[in-house]
């Protein structure tokens, strides 16, 4: 056999078989560690309402082993697994008017952890009446809103308002709550938001066309920062039109992204909002779950795709339960994510300048850590009392043909224009802040005010 020439520049194989490292503090969520501590600090969904019954339900969630569960009259509760007695699981409890009972020994247990009964020991005896009045079995604070069961698991002395958001009431809207487990990281999850490109190729190249195809053009992207807030803006030319698509971030995990199938940039559309309204919640440092409402009517998507495989395409691009050939002939965001193992080595990546908006975000959450970990606490959502959060995740299709031969220049001085405009109505009302926006997108089209 004659020699091969190989050369040691062409194969880096052997060099490049010790994995990278992976970010520690980004990763690690359980109880005790820094952005655990961090995440602690903020509302987060738990569950599908639909999902919670009369038998308990066991749950993970920040790495804590959880029971949930509704007593007979409909109250939920979410507990600590165990049975602080002798350690039996509360999964096996039984749910009574007050609260649960553990299977093992009788205690019961109310929705706010209060011992109300231990039905083996004496109840007038020193004992048993220490116990009920200094101990309290681990429980946690839950809102039930619309389709989600939201939970706080921070320090209780430091507990915010609950967050409410415009997107929760959109006129001419309506709302499905669903959810889709991801095994990975939760990170991994949460950069694809932050990653307007990834939509140009995994939605419209890798698997043929998920949505449109318009999702395959390769737009010109900006990020913007403000305060807890992040926004990728990706300005595509379709023929005659401008698309301005951007995908939303607030600190810690609620995100926003322009619709999947109502926009497709053939047809103008001013300021349509978001597909789904999601949180990225960590269930440990290898698991996460997306708990959300998919967005349907005049502003959100086709009434077609409210169900359960609409949502999933919304938030994968595919159906989630698929056989192996078929996620590795088209891929969807499950597979892209999770492939990247249950941590992604990310000492490993090789960012570059449409990373931008990813790079931004993480910066800012470990710069949130380290203040948590000198004591002050990290910002919550701006909300002016008696108002709502302000979102800018959205989709708008303008009519406006090309100019020059730097078309693609004067498209992003387009997505940057509409963004401008968009933030200069902030201070009013949802619904004057709505009309000023759709007005003033209908006039920069009509007289090319860009």
């Amino acid at each position: 056999m004659s020699k091969v020439n190989f050369t040691a520049k062409d194969f880096r194989g052997y060099k490049q078989s010790t994995l990278p490292k992976i970010d520690e503090i980004l990763s690690r969520v359980g109880p005790e560690t820094s952005c655990g501590e961090y995440l602690r600090r903020y509302w987060h969904p738990v569950s599908l309402t639909s999902d919670i019954s009369k038998t308990p339900k066991e749950i993970r969630i920040l790495g804590e082993d959880l029971v949930i569960f509704k007593t007979s009259k409909n109250n939920i509760g979410l507990v600590h697994k165990n049975c602080p007695h002798r350690r039996a699981s509360l999964v096996y409890g039984k749910t009574e008017e007050r609260g649960i009972r553990c299977c093992y020994h009788g205690w019961l247990f109310s929705t706010d952890g209060e011992v109300l009964e231990t039905p083996g020991e004496d109840p007038e005896s020193n004992s048993a009446s220490n116990l009920r009045k200094k101990f309290k079995l681990g429980a946690y604070p839950i809102i039930e809103f619309n389709g989600l069961v939201f939970t706080y698991m921070g320090p209780m002395e430091k507990i915010p308002d609950f967050p409410h958001y415009d997107a929760f009431e959109i006129p001419n809207n309506t709302t499905r709550p669903y959810r889709i487990n991801y095994k990975c990281n939760w990170i991994q999850v949460l950069d694809a938001i932050m990653d307007p490109v990834h939509t140009s190729f995994l939605h419209g190249q890798s698997s043929g066309i998920q949505f449109s195809k318009g999702f395959a053009e390769v737009g010109e992207i900006e990020f913007f920062e403000r305060g807890v807030q992040y926004l990728g803006c990706n300005t595509r030319r379709i023929d005659e039109n401008v698309w301005v698509r951007v995908n939303e971030l607030i600190l810690p995990n609620f995100t926003q992204a322009g619709a999947a199938f109502a926009a497709d940039g053939t047809k103008t559309r001013y300021f349509g909002r978001s597909s789904f309204t999601r949180w990225v919640v960590p269930v440990d440092d290898y698991n996460c779950v997306a708990l959300a409402w998919g967005n349907f009517g005049e502003r959100g998507d086709p009434l077609k795709y409210n169900n359960k495989e609409g949502c999933e395409r919304i938030e994968a691009g595919e159906i989630i339960d698929r056989t192996f050939e078929e996620k590795q002939k088209n891929p969807g965001d499950a597979e892209a994510v999770e492939g990247m193992g249950s941590i992604s080595a990310h000492k490993g990546e090789h960012l570059m300048p449409t990373d931008h908006g990813i790079m931004i975000y993480r910066r800012r959450i470990r710069k949130l850590i380290k203040t948590l970990e000198e004591g002050k606490e990290p910002p919550q959502p701006y909300q002016k009392k008696g108002d709502t959060i302000k979102t800018n995740g959205q989709d708008t299709i303008l009519r406006v043909p090309k100019r020059n031969k730097n078309d693609r220049s004067f498209i992003k001085s387009i997505g940057s224009a509409v963004m401008k405009m968009q933030f200069s109505f902030e201070k009013m009302s949802i619904k004057e802040r709505d009309k000023n926006i759709i007005n003033n997108l209908s006039e920069m089209e009509k007289n090319g005010l860009f």
